[in-house]
C-alpha cells in the first residue's frame, strides 16, 4: 500500500511540475552570498532579500555567481507601467562585508555594506564607494559657493558679475556662476579655484570623459526676483 501511494506521490509531482531541480534553493556554504536573491524589503537605509530558486520573471532580483559575475533583474529606474523586466550583467567583489559591484548601466558602480547574511536571508546597507564619496566632496563645495553667490539679494546689476567655475574633462570650465561684489569676494573666488582643481583631479582620477564644447561665456548678469541671472 504504501509503495502504491509513493507510485501516486510521485506521478502527482510530476503532472503539478513540482518536483523539477529549478525549484531547488542551492546554497554555497563555503560562501553564503553565491546564488540567487529577490523578495526585497525596505526600511531605513537597509534592504534585506530571500534565498530564491531563479530570478522572478516579473519582480526585482539579483544574481551573485561564484565566478564573480553579478546578474541584476530589474524594470529600470523609469518605473512606469507597463513594467518590462530585464538583465543586467555586471560583475561584483566581496572585500570583508562590503560587496562592491560594476555594470554597464546606471548605476555603473556602488557598493553594499553587509548588515547580516545567512543561508536565506540577505541585509545590506548602501555605501558610497570611493568614487562616490570623492563626488560628494566636489557637491559638497560647490553646495557652499552657490549659497555664498546667493547670500545676498540681486537688486542692483552693477554690484554683479560672474566668474567660470569647474573643470570639463577635456579641458576649459564647466560653465559661469554668477556673484555680488558685496559678499567676501576673496574667500568666493578661492572656494571657486579649489572647485575647479579638486574637479579637475576627479576627472584624472576616475578617467572621466567629456565633450569637448565650451560653454559660452555670458555677457552681463541680471537680476530677477532677487536672483541673479547669466545674460547672454
Amino acid at each position: 500500500m504504501k509503495k502504491i501511494f509513493f507510485i501516486a506521490s510521485v506521478v502527482l509531482c510530476f503532472i503539478n511540475m513540482k518536483c523539477s531541480d529549478d525549484d531547488t534553493i542551492n546554497v554555497d556554504s563555503d560562501n553564503l552570498l553565491i546564488g540567487y536573491w529577490a523578495d526585497p524589503t525596505y526600511e531605513d537605509e537597509k534592504t534585506t532579500f530571500k534565498k530564491v530558486a531563479n530570478l522572478p520573471e516579473e519582480d526585482y532580483g539579483i544574481l551573485f555567481k561564484k565566478n564573480g559575475d553579478f546578474v541584476e533583474r530589474s524594470s529600470g529606474w523609469c518605473g512606469t507601467p507597463p513594467l518590462v523586466f530585464f538583465d543586467s550583467d555586471g560583475a561584483w567583489q566581496l572585500d570583508d562585508t562590503l560587496i562592491t559591484i560594476s555594470q554597464d548601466q546606471y548605476p555603473s558602480n556602488y557598493a553594499w555594506r553587509i548588515v547580516s547574511l545567512t543561508a536565506n536571508e540577505l541585509v545590506v546597507k548602501r555605501e558610497l564607494t570611493e568614487r562616490e564619496q570623492d563626488h560628494r566632496k566636489l557637491m559638497d563645495l560647490y553646495d557652499e559657493i552657490y549659497k555664498l553667490s546667493i547670500s545676498v539679494s540681486c537688486t542692483n546689476t552693477a554690484d554683479w558679475t560672474f566668474t567660470a567655475y569647474g573643470s570639463k574633462a577635456c579641458g576649459g570650465p564647466q560653465g559661469y556662476i554668477a556673484y555680488s561684489e558685496k559678499i567676501d569676494t576673496t574667500t568666493f573666488l578661492q572656494k571657486v579655484e579649489a572647485y575647479t582643481n579638486l574637479e579637475k583631479a576627479y576627472n584624472i582620477k576616475w578617467n572621466i570623459v567629456s565633450t569637448c564644447d565650451l560653454p559660452h561665456q555670458p555677457k552681463e548678469v541680471g537680476c530677477e526676483n532677487g536672483l541673479p541671472v547669466l545674460k547672454y
